[in-house]
């Protein structure tokens, strides 16, 4: 995934002809009957992988274009549920993840549960102008924010479909 592909500020996509709109996604999935569980794309959760087995196998080159991994949601978009982070279990920094052509989002109260997820792993450094708007959907003080002064190469990880598992 190339770095154009996050440079939009927060939680506006880049535009394409097959992506629905920030705002026309958000209307979709809120009017969308499914059962709180699952979202996007239905795939198989059996096999799937530790968020820390992934960061092992990022370090190592494996090849990470399609994987299912488990993890704990350590905070979510605040304004509308357009991104969340999943926390490592040994201290390994945590990994920003968004939802593939904004088709669906999650349930904005979903920190600390455990999800599954598929679909592409990857490191990506985050502009600055952008980590500030994510501080900011995540409910980050004007101080806290202010102290955002330089980009972020992070892991990302760009889900196809994710599962709430409690």
């Amino acid at each position: 995934m190339s770095l154009a592909a996050f440079l939009g500020i927060g939680c506006t996509p880049k535009t394409s002809k097959t992506a629905p709109s920030e705002d026309q996604a958000y209307q979709i999935f809120k009017a969308k009957a499914h059962d709180g569980k699952a979202f996007g794309a239905k795939f198989d959760p059996k096999g799937a992988i530790p968020y820390d087995a992934l960061v092992s196998k990022i370090e190592k080159g494996d090849k990470t274009e399609s994987v299912t991994v488990t993890g704990k949601v350590e905070a979510v978009c605040k304004a509308k549920g357009c991104w969340m982070n999943i926390q490592s279990e040994t201290g390994k920094p945590s990994m920003f993840v968004k939802f593939q052509d904004y088709a669906f989002f999650m349930p904005k109260d979903l920190a600390g549960k455990k999800i599954v997820m598929t679909g592409k792993a990857f490191t990506e450094t985050t502009p600055v102008e952008q980590l500030k708007h994510f501080a900011e959907d995540d409910g980050k003080s004007p101080a806290e924010i202010a102290k955002i002064t330089k980009p972020k190469t992070e892991m990302k990880f760009m889900a196809t479909g994710v599962v709430i598992v409690d």
